[in-house]
């Protein structure tokens, strides 16, 4: 019996000890737990309350057009007492009008700079001096010249510098010039025709 009981006084001590050893700490149940912290990354850019406004864009007008470059044809003095044909020398000009065939019928009348009549560029008149007016219809102009005709029986007039100014633009087929009588010998015919006072 002896050893039982050892056994028993062994178990009882061990149990003791244990039970010293392990504190059960149940806190006070209306203490409360600490919510977790939660540490968000510096670079993250959180979306705005109201979304950004559109940037207004200003939309500066452009500067105005140059113009439109033109060809208009003088007579080469040298070339023409020479008797070396073409006699016609194109120069450019520069237009912001729309009608461009009156656009170079103008920059004609209006004769050559300083420099292109040192070269020998002429403006050949035969007494008229402006056009005052230039209609095109089914392919032919009809040229109103102002001035005074006074071509002396000239082989060579303004006559063909009209033409060759006008004979660049597709749109027409015949020229007809018109004095300041507004006269022409053959008006009514699809053919490019002169006033009597530039006939040869």
């Amino acid at each position: 019996m002896k050893p039982k009981f050892t056994f028993i006084l062994l178990a009882a001590i061990a149990l003791t000890l244990i039970a010293c050893s392990v504190t059960f700490n149940l806190g006070d149940p209306t203490a409360t737990v600490p919510a977790p912290q939660i540490t968000f990354p510096t670079d993250v850019v959180e979306s705005p309350t109201t979304a950004p406004q559109p940037t207004a864009v200003i939309v500066l007008p452009s500067a105005e057009p140059a113009g439109q470059e033109i060809t208009v044809y003088f007579m080469d003095e040298n070339r023409f007492v020479a008797a070396i044909e073409p006699y016609e020398v194109a120069v450019t000009r520069t237009t912001a009008g729309a009608d461009l065939p009156l656009a170079v019928l103008q920059a004609y009348f209006a004769g050559p700079t300083q420099e292109e009549f040192d070269q020998g560029l002429r403006l050949l008149s035969s007494g008229f001096t402006h056009v005052r007016e230039l209609t095109i219809q089914d392919g032919i102009a009809r040229v109103y010249l102002g001035g005074t005709c006074a071509n002396n029986g000239a082989a060579y007039s303004v006559a063909n510098l009209v033409m060759k100014n006008l004979e660049q633009f597709p749109q027409i087929s015949a020229v007809k010039i018109y004095d300041e009588n507004d006269e022409n010998l053959d008006p009514d015919s699809p053919n490019s025709s002169l006033p009597y006072c530039l006939e040869p």
